[in-house]
């Protein structure tokens, strides 16, 4: 390597700073275009906030969208969690498990413990509950009678045809004198259980049944709570009702699902805990007065559900 001393530059006049203000805007715009791909490319589960904080956002299926607790719940979630709530609303109770199952929706609040043991058995699959919501009363209507004594004979009664629905409401039935049961009914009876009915029994998707009351065809009907509502049924409708309150209804809490491997995810069980609190308490019962709200944890909500479906493999054979 040559000793010999390079040759010194002439100095440079002053710098213009063009190029620097060039350079730097170079760099912001490569920096704005880096932070859209990472966004574009990562989770779409994550937003950034407002102050630089990543929102979570949940997707839940329900059956009820339309009530209004749902957007103060929505509300509640986004301020005072953190999280992004959003609604995917079904038509048809056969469809917001699968649509769990598959990833479609996080959680959902639909169904009650009795619903999710039969579908986890049929399916094969281990949905497990998070929370607890209410235990919904399954009332029999009608627009022309005042009591169920008052059918006349033959008189056609629509009910949910789901595995579940079906045998709560032939046993709604039982209770209002319309019908016996073989060896008195149980949680998985079916129409081929009825006899000496006084009416004629027939099994509709549960989201037809308060249709078939209004349009004529049918002289009552057992409507899930919440098609009732959206139907607008009038409580002073309702001739006969199980009783939500009573501790054989414990099958029939309503819950908060999540897959099995999601149980002990914390946002999930904050959002589950997130329905009783007041404020969305305040609306839910204005969708629901009949309901009987019940908080139970999760524990003894998945004690629940394992005994049931201990129920539902035996009555399977």
């Amino acid at each position: 390597m040559s000793s010999t001393t390079p040759p010194a530059l002439p100095e440079k006049p002053g710098r213009s700073k063009l190029p620097i203000v060039i350079g730097l805007a170079i760099v912001a715009i490569v920096a704005i275009v880096v932070t859209l791909v990472v966004r574009g490319t990562g989770d779409d589960t994550a937003t950034t906030a407002a102050g630089g904080g990543e929102v979570r956002t949940v997707r839940i299926g329900v059956t009820d969208q339309a009530e209004p607790y749902w957007k103060t719940y929505v509300d509640k979630a986004r301020s005072e969690l953190g999280v992004e709530v959003q609604l995917v609303n079904f038509s048809d109770y056969s469809l917001p498990n699968p649509a769990l199952k598959q990833g479609e929706v996080d959680l959902n609040q639909f169904q009650h413990v009795q619903y999710l043991a039969n579908y986890n058995v049929e399916a094969g699959d281990d949905l497990q509950p998070i929370g607890a919501t209410a235990v919904y009363p399954l009332p029999l209507y009608s627009t022309t009678v005042d009591e169920p004594g008052q059918f006349a004979p033959g008189a056609t009664i629509a009910i949910p045809n789901d595995a579940i629905n079906e045998a709560r409401a032939l046993l709604v039935l039982q209770a209002a004198g319309l019908l016996t049961l073989e060896g008195g009914g149980n949680a998985f009876s079916t129409t081929d259980d009825v006899q000496d009915a006084k009416v004629e029994v027939t099994a509709l998707d549960a989201s037809q049944t308060a249709n078939a009351l209004q349009s004529g065809s049918a002289a009552g009907a057992v409507v899930n709570n919440n098609y009732a509502t959206s139907a607008g049924l009038s409580p002073d409708d309702i001739v006969f009702q199980d009783d939500p309150s009573s501790s054989s209804a414990a099958p029939y809490v309503n819950l908060f699902v999540s897959r099995a491997e999601d149980t002990g995810d914390q946002t999930y069980l904050d959002l589950a805990a997130l329905i009783h609190d007041p404020a969305v308490q305040a609306e839910f019962v204005k969708s629901y007065p009949q309901a009987v709200v019940r908080d139970t944890d999760a524990a003894t909500l998945q004690q629940e559900l394992t005994d049931v479906e201990q129920d539902a493999r035996a009555a399977q054979g």
